[in-house]
């Protein structure tokens, strides 16, 4: 967790350096929208993380920053949250999930975007390649299908005779489908039956 606070931290610091260069004139409270998954009991250790990652660069809430944290638990509760803070033109948002993430997409083509731990960027139509995202989004991407392969040929190296495999999937993120389809020719030679839930 303190590992992606950090990267967290360091996108929004490049995201917000230049900016800070053109406000040098007074030290600007900088709004930080930050589309979070949950509820805020359930995701407080991250808020938590993010908030001391900040603080450790020098950040002071308050002071250079305010979190505008919206907690969402649908996708409608995303893109209803998404497009509150484009309205409050905050400086960046953080997305932490595809879902998320593509209702900023939709919110807004002009506040910067930071993305953490989302699924493929590419294919879900956040950012045009990995080499050149293009538009207002930036970040990285965790559940490739190229990872995904590879955990599953890690599990069958570590339990050889293991002929099926349960995953836990959520249907209703776009990144679990193309990541289902990914994972089936590598697992049949393997020989390995995958099972979803």
């Amino acid at each position: 967790m303190r590992l992606i606070g950090l990267a967290v931290v360091l996108v929004i610091g490049l995201t917000l350096t230049p900016l800070a260069g053109e406000a040098q004139q007074a030290s600007k409270l900088y709004r930080i929208g930050d589309l979070v998954p949950g509820t805020a009991a359930a995701t407080a250790p991250l808020i938590a993380v993010f908030r001391q990652a900040l603080n450790g660069l020098g950040y002071v809430e308050g002071k250079n920053y305010v979190l505008e944290i919206r907690y969402s638990e649908t996708a409608e509760s995303h893109a209803q949250n998404a497009e509150e803070l484009a309205r409050l033109g905050v400086d960046v948002i953080v997305v932490t999930t595809t879902t998320s993430a593509l209702a900023a997409q939709r919110a807004t083509n002009t506040i910067p975007i930071v993305m953490v731990s989302v699924g493929d960027p590419v294919q879900a139509g956040l950012v045009e390649s990995l080499a050149r995202p293009g538009g207002n989004i930036t970040g990285n991407g965790v559940l490739f299908p190229e990872l995904t392969v590879k955990q599953l040929e890690f599990m069958k190296q570590t339990l050889v005779k293991a002929s099926r495999v349960l995953v836990l999937g959520n249907w209703s993120n776009p990144s679990t489908p193309p990541l289902w389809s990914s994972l089936q020719p590598p697992a049949r030679g393997l020989n390995v039956r995958p099972r979803i839930t």
